[in-house]
């Protein structure tokens, strides 16, 4: 995939999640968290720091069971990486599978094909 592109949606993702979390928006937080968290899963790096995130503010919320689940996930990311296996479509939180797939947003699926195709 053409990194800069990725990056850039991974960074809009990202900028949506810090102004959710600046009004108070929990869920629309999540979601954009959840979001870039599907963007990252192509790119060790960025799927780290997406879970670095999700960390923090599972760790700002006091909610102990997503904080388990990140800490979770951060340990088995590079696994995944290391044997190809990115279940797609995964919103990287703690009340789904870690190995489960999931359709793509429709939105999401058009960008990063597109950005395949670009390549």
């Amino acid at each position: 995939m053409n990194r800069s592109r990725l990056a850039c949606l991974l960074d809009q993702e990202l900028a949506r999640y810090r102004d959710m979390r600046q009004r108070g928006d929990k869920h629309g937080a999540w979601s954009a968290l959840e979001r870039a968290h599907i963007i990252s899963q192509s790119t060790l790096g960025a799927h780290l720091r997406v879970h670095g995130v999700m960390l923090g503010y599972a760790f700002a919320l006091r909610d102990g069971r997503e904080i388990a689940g990140q800490i979770l996930r951060l340990a088995l990311a590079p696994l995944g990486s290391l044997t190809g296996r990115i279940p797609s479509g995964n919103t990287g939180r703690s009340n789904m599978n870690a190995f489960a797939t999931l359709p793509l947003p429709a939105d999401l699926a058009a960008a990063l094909d597109q950005i395949d195709r670009d390549r």
